[in-house]
């Protein structure tokens, strides 16, 4: 009973709320209401081969599916959640994102075959400065449901490139253009790698690590990203 009377207190205190819409949350619900996880204009690209978030790679970086959780608009409600992700060290909800988004690929033959998830890495410069890698975050939450293992260290960023925003398609593939590398090769053979990031935007990221990764024999790289611009 005092454990409860203090946590309600605590609560009172430090509202636990809804990262969307601000309600408080219940007592199993974790970052997001129900009410707004039923809200999430979600895409189910990995129900469709061919999708936009495959014909953005076409031409550019050959992957085996790719897909993305929800459509990422401009001021809209959950641009909050990816904002919180991302600067207000909100770690919790790229892992809780992660997990619901995990639980949908599961419905996928394809996403189901992957063998080990690997996140767009952050320079360390930046994971320093941030104190955590949101794609990682994402990453973990996935794992967790799909019970595939996460590599964090095979694939590496070299270069601290600039910031994309405002940058064309052809000068934010010039701002990644080599930045990726691998620390080995051989522990990731003939494996169907996911590769995860927050956001899609022009896919000029993703088309440098998916080339990096190419170079391991055998390989077949799928993309997931929790949102599509």
């Amino acid at each position: 009973m005092k454990t409860n009377a203090f946590n309600d207190f605590f609560n009172l205190l430090f509202p636990n709320l809804c990262i969307v819409c601000g309600v408080n949350l219940l007592k199993r619900e974790k970052c997001i209401c129900i009410s707004c996880l039923y809200q999430i204009p979600k895409t189910n690209f990995h129900l469709v081969v061919d999708n936009s978030v495959e014909k953005k790679f076409w031409g550019k970086a050959t992957i085996y599916r790719g897909t993305a959780f929800f459509f990422f608009q401009k001021g809209s409600s959950f641009q909050k959640t990816l904002h919180a992700l991302k600067y207000k060290n909100n770690k919790e909800v790229g892992e809780v994102l992660g997990m619901y988004a995990g639980a949908d690929l599961m419905d996928s033959t394809d996403f189901k075959s992957v063998d080990v998830i690997i996140p767009v890495p952050l320079h360390p410069k930046k994971y320093q400065k941030r104190g955590y890698n949101q794609s990682e975050l994402i990453g973990k939450g996935l794992s967790s449901v799909m019970n595939i293992p996460q590599n964090t260290t095979t694939l590496i960023r070299v270069k601290e490139n600039m910031t994309q925003t405002k940058k064309t398609v052809f000068e934010r593939f010039e701002n990644t253009d080599g930045i990726f590398q691998l620390s080995e090769i051989t522990s990731l053979k003939g494996q169907h790698i996911l590769l995860v990031d927050d956001v899609l935007t022009t896919g000029s990221t993703l088309e440098a690590c998916i080339i990096a990764l190419l170079q391991i024999e055998g390989v077949k790289v799928s993309v997931f990203t929790l949102a599509v611009a």
